[in-house]
């Protein structure tokens, strides 16, 4: 109760709120109004025969429930049955069918799972994006060192034009509070609690794994800070090798922590297909069984081939997946037809460069030593006299961004830069 007494946050929650609140109306009309795109997209078959508030709920929150969030639907309801499925991580999934079966299972009198799964993903969602805007705002007070930049930023945050997505079945929502939270906490030094959150939001998203460079650069700036005191206060050469390997211990497990879901998801879909205990016609229903093999789906298979990556050096279903079904590659999407997607990301592409290109101009020394020693008189002064944008501390956010956007540039489909940008 604390932290709501300052008006700043209340602002950004009450903002957020609304916001939430205005998509999910403009969707009810465009939902209406706009036929759905008929797309050769991922689409199961319903098992469950809708009743009149079944209607209601898909009336109401269909439009929300399409592309990926079919797949997050999909395993929350079924589980990870398709090897496709397996682009998409699990806690996202796991917290919407908890939600659905405890939460609201008074509802399961005249709701059928189907409908409790999506109201349980949108509600879940405004919450987490509602979480999401005042952590963010925490945040920018502490690295900005300016109440009124942090406010506009997360207001800037509850507008962006992915805002859909906030409140769609998808994971981004769970995904920027996590980070965002992970980010806060690890500005306040409490290095540890940053690690699980960071490590949860591995969980949620694979792009959680190169949140352990936030966590690396702390302990190496922390590092060189402790070891330039000690050159000058002349300490013993094995003390200053105890702080390096104390430091190097810490930073490898905090490191490990937060790539272990990615790398345990990893293994569970190598046991899953490359060695698996079981048929596809013993654990799923003949439906699904007929949807897989219409639409060429891999289920598990006890007596045919093992899929292709199961015999990789490093057989990771994940990289797989991104390659054959999504054709994610190095250039793959630099394509004349693309064009249009190229302009949609445009923005965010202009805004992200000049970003970065901002910062390094104001502080060409700084970035030069990677965020890790400051200059001369630099590193006496408080951080309140360098506060704002072109301060230290958003350095590691900078290049954060920075990395995200080369990385979308050259490998992901571009259109989802924004997205990407947003959640980082």
């Amino acid at each position: 109760m604390q932290l709501l007494r300052d008006p700043f946050l209340r602002e950004v929650l009450w903002f957020s709120g609304c916001c939430r609140a205005l998509s999910l109306l403009l969707q009810v009309l465009f939902n209406t109004l706009i036929p759905d795109h008929a797309a050769d997209a991922f689409f199961p078959p319903r098992f469950c025969e809708p009743g009149l508030w079944d209607q209601f709920v898909e009336g109401l929150l269909g439009g929300l429930t399409h592309w990926d969030a079919e797949h997050f639907l999909f395993i929350a309801e079924h589980g990870y049955l398709f090897e496709h499925s397996f682009a998409f991580f699990p806690l996202f999934p796991l917290s919407v069918i908890a939600m659905a079966k405890l939460t609201l299972w008074p509802m399961q009198a005249f709701l059928c799972l189907r409908s409790r799964l999506v109201l349980a993903a949108v509600l879940l969602n405004c919450l987490f994006s509602t979480l999401a805007a005042g952590a963010l705002y925490r945040l920018g007070c502490v690295v900005l060192q300016c109440r009124r930049m942090a406010f506009i930023s997360a207001l800037l945050f509850c507008l962006t034009p992915a805002n859909v997505f906030m409140v769609a079945g998808y994971s981004e929502s769970f995904f920027a509070f996590l980070a965002f939270g992970a980010m806060l906490k690890l500005e306040k030094g409490q290095n540890w609690i940053s690690c699980l959150l960071f490590s949860l939001g591995t969980g949620v998203r694979s792009n959680g794994v190169i949140n352990a460079g936030f966590i690396i650069h702390a302990h190496c700036s922390r590092l060189f800070r402790s070891l330039c005191m000690g050159i000058r206060s002349s300490w013993q050469l094995p003390l200053l090798l105890k702080m390096l390997c104390k430091a190097s211990i810490s930073m490898l497990l905090s490191s490990s922590i937060i790539i272990m879901p990615f790398v345990l998801f990893q293994y569970y879909a190598y046991l899953t297909f490359c060695h698996p205990k079981t048929s596809p016609e013993q654990v799923v229903s003949k439906t699904l069984f007929q949807l897989s093999v219409d639409k060429g789906y891999r289920m598990v298979d006890m007596n045919g081939t093992p899929p292709v990556w199961c015999s990789y050096q490093y057989p990771m279903v994940y990289s797989y997946i991104q390659d054959v079904y999504w054709n994610v590659g190095f250039l793959r999407y630099f394509d004349t037809k693309q064009i249009p997607n190229f302009l949609l990301a445009t923005p965010v592409i202009v805004l992200s460069v000049c970003a970065a290109w901002t910062y390094v101009a104001a502080n060409p020394w700084y970035c030069a030593r990677l965020g890790l020693l400051r200059k001369g008189l630099e590193a006496k002064v408080s951080e309140k006299s360098i506060a704002g944008f072109c301060g230290h501390r958003p350095f590691v956010y900078i290049v954060h961004n920075s990395a995200l956007l080369l990385f979308g540039l050259l490998y992901m489909h571009v259109q989802v830069s924004g997205l990407v940008d947003q959640e980082n």
